[in-house]
């Protein structure tokens, strides 16, 4: 499964806090949304790929680095999926490696890179030299900061989900962040949190957000490219503009892939009514061993909806750091009290 639901939940909650809040970030956020909830997930996952070819009918299947074994459309066999580049032919796994801890920032790093992974005590110093750079490189237009907010809901996000950084008491079936618990939070998110209570129409936003170009800021946060502006002043490390044209086709492909999955993740996410109750995705069902019904109990039991609040306002105190450490923010809050 991807991340998408668990990810664009979280933006939008901290995106809630921050309205709260009245953060002067909140008018740019509501205004870009889509360029948000697409900094939520494609601004930071980058494995949003396929993971193999079904021999038999030649279709992708799978997602990332998760393997595949056997095609889940015949059961038969597949074969790798590569990803072609002007620099050659790379495996999610190889991408996964180059760039995945230079989008989370605090982890993810390979064993070589390890040196490169910014402490969460200095996240705030990151992401304020990124927005000082926004404005001064990546301008006119706000459209790139809304991408770059979204991108910071899904590293605090990840990082407390992940149990990278503390902060959550969350055990359900076999602990916070387990292959059984992931549907879990999927399908309770969706549909309890997502539809019921937030109202989302989940298939909009998942197309709108697919739907957004790649922005260039991308580059600058991840490091990849030439060494500019405040961040390159402050985090001089770890540059790679060496990279640039094999992230430059990651990006495109991720937005292909997701485009294509959307369908797919929206019928995964269903559920559908049987004479014993709610019943869920076959294949999920095989991950948890539990009925939907037992899911939302145990999610509750858990505070589950405790722990998504607790990551929104993880999120907005971000927010608010950052906002005291980039007196250019400051000016977006006349506009914000005039919309008010």
């Amino acid at each position: 499964m991807s991340g998408i639901v668990g990810h664009t939940l979280y933006a939008i909650l901290a995106k809630q806090a921050a309205e709260k809040r009245r953060l002067p970030i909140t008018r740019i956020v509501q205004q870009h949304l889509s360029s948000y909830l697409a900094g939520s997930y494609l601004g930071c996952d980058i494995q949003a790929m396929p993971e193999a070819i079904c021999m038999d009918t030649g279709k992708e299947v799978g997602f990332g680095t998760v393997p595949v074994e056997k095609s889940p459309l015949t059961g038969g066999p597949v074969r790798p999926y590569y990803l072609s580049t002007p620099e050659g032919k790379f495996t999610p796994r190889q991408i996964h490696d180059m760039f995945y801890g230079r989008a989370h920032l605090v982890f993810g790093w390979v064993k070589s890179e390890n040196k490169l992974a910014v402490p969460w005590n200095l996240l705030p110093d990151y992401f304020a030299s990124v927005v000082e750079d926004t404005f001064e490189y990546f301008s006119p237009g706000e459209r790139p900061l809304a991408y770059v907010f979204g991108w910071m809901a899904h590293v605090v996000g990840d990082s407390l989900i992940k149990n990278i950084q503390h902060g959550l008491d969350l055990h359900l079936l076999d602990g916070q962040y387990t292959p059984r618990n992931r549907p879990i939070q999927d399908l309770v998110s969706f549909h309890e949190v997502g539809r019921k209570e937030l109202r989302l129409n989940w298939t909009t936003l998942f197309m709108d957000l697919a739907e957004t170009p790649i922005e260039p800021v991308q580059f600058h946060y991840m490091r990849v490219g030439v060494s500019k502006g405040t961040l390159g002043k402050k985090f001089s490390e770890g540059w790679a503009p060496e990279k640039a044209d094999v992230l430059r086709f990651v990006l495109a492909e991720n937005r292909r892939y997701l485009k294509a999955n959307i369908a797919s993740i929206l019928s995964e996410m269903e559920l559908h009514q049987t004479p014993e109750g709610l019943d869920y995705n076959e294949n999920l069902r095989k991950i948890s061993g539990l009925k939907y019904p037992q899911m939302v109990e145990l999610a509750e039991k858990a505070n589950f909806r405790q722990a998504l609040w607790k990551i929104g306002e993880a999120v907005a105190d971000i927010f608010s750091a950052i906002v005291q450490r980039q007196p250019r923010l400051a000016a977006l809050s006349t506009a914000l009290r005039n919309n008010l």
